[in-house]
């Protein structure tokens, strides 16, 4: 089954980094997933430990004098001894915990940065105490140093909630398709284009998780397309976490248009996101917000955001240019200059000016696929979501 799309619609990256992942961060199937991450998990431990018990060694490189390798030797509040091999991650940790610049310490030979980091631990410090994530056994990796408050939110915690998700369905919930080509100035998606390791959207490491899935077989229609066929739309959510405080844990909903096989979203609508900081009460916080309103999203009506479309659709906003303007900048929230840029935009695309409220969504989440980084380009869509909310 294919259908045509409005693929010129807003572009929105699914992960920014998903082109520079391993092929072993790659993955076809939740399960895998979950089958890595458990036996990862099962192999780490977190410590809190008072940091005047910690013992920072560096060992030259004698080949490479500016090198070498950092040992971490500490012993933990249950008085247990431990050795661990920092990451290029959590020695950045370590640095930024004991008021040192990291990049800086990483060119310097590893016993003048080890002796950097211990003093600046014991001395440097308002709280003597730090959370650790680290391998079980002599010498493994040390994957985390933070605060002693850090909320762990482990990554499978994030994961069997979603696999619950597909099972009910029935698999409705899937990696997507792509758009195959264009007909007519459409583009034809293919809910059914096989995924391989470089389109999959199933990413998982060491430090963090993230998964984008869609409804994209069932899709539901939001009005007609130029040609007259129905606009179509499907829903799709990702979600994120790191369990070594590389990002916030969180899940983001969205219906769209269509994703293209460099894994871009076409046509973001109403797009929401729940964020949780990884503190001390982070996997309370997310059991209680963020995962029942992943399966609320996942499993309700879609009748009332096709209500929300027609209602957007029906409510005028503006007879002129100067209407248009204050609309967006007043109400939608944005500058003058972007404000005139998504009205020229959506006279372009859409061959007509902005007239009803649905026009103006249109019009900021166009605009949207020009800025380059996602953060500034989800607050811009989270702009538009917000329009469509007060409609509803």
């Amino acid at each position: 089954m294919t259908y045509l799309t409005n693929a010129y619609k807003s572009g929105h990256t699914a992960t920014p980094a998903w082109t520079a992942r391993p092929e072993d961060e790659r993955f076809l199937s939740i399960e895998d997933m979950i089958a890595f991450k458990t036996r990862d998990v099962g192999d780490m431990e977190s410590r809190v430990v008072d940091t005047h018990r910690i013992q920072v060694d560096g060992e030259v490189d004698m080949n490479n004098p500016s090198r070498g390798q950092i040992k971490i030797n500490y012993t933990d509040v249950n008085n247990r001894a431990h050795q661990n091999l920092p990451t290029n991650w959590s020695f950045g940790q370590l640095a930024r915990l004991s008021g040192a610049p990291s990049k800086y310490l990483k060119d310097l030979p590893a016993p003048l940065a080890a002796d950097c980091i211990q003093w600046g631990l014991r001395h440097n410090r308002s709280r003597d105490l730090i959370k650790v994530y680290g391998k079980r056994g002599h010498g493994g990796e040390l994957r985390a140093a933070t605060g002693p408050d850090y909320g762990r939110i482990f990554d499978h915690e994030i994961l069997n909630p979603i696999k619950n998700l597909i099972d009910e369905s029935g698999g409705r919930w899937k990696v997507a398709g792509g758009i195959v080509g264009n007909k007519n100035g459409l583009a034809v998606y293919d809910p059914e284009k096989p995924v391989t390791k470089e389109s999959t959207t199933l990413f998982a490491s060491d430090r963090d998780i993230f998964v984008f899935l869609v409804d994209d077989r069932n899709p539901i229609s939001v009005g007609t397309l130029p040609n007259g066929e129905p606009d179509l739309m499907f829903r799709g959510f990702y979600a994120w976490n790191s369990e070594t405080g590389s990002k916030t844990a969180g899940i983001a909903s969205m219906y769209l248009r269509g994703v293209c096989m460099n894994r871009h979203l076409w046509g973001v609508e109403n797009f929401q996101e729940i964020k949780i900081r990884h503190t001390k009460f982070a996997p309370e916080r997310f059991a209680a917000e963020a995962r029942p309103a992943l399966a609320s999203f996942a499993n309700g009506s879609t009748e009332s955001f096709r209500e929300g479309v027609a209602v957007a659709k029906s409510l005028k906003i503006a007879n002129d240019q100067q209407d248009r303007i204050d609309f967006l900048t007043k109400r939608a929230g944005l500058s003058a200059r972007l404000a005139k840029a998504a009205a020229d935009r959506h006279l372009k695309e859409e061959s007509k000016p902005i007239e009803s409220v649905w026009d103006a969504v249109q019009a900021i989440t166009a605009i949207s696929r020009d800025i380059p980084h996602q953060d500034s380009r989800v607050q811009l869509e989270k702009k538009a979501g917000a329009i469509l909310d007060k409609v509803a």
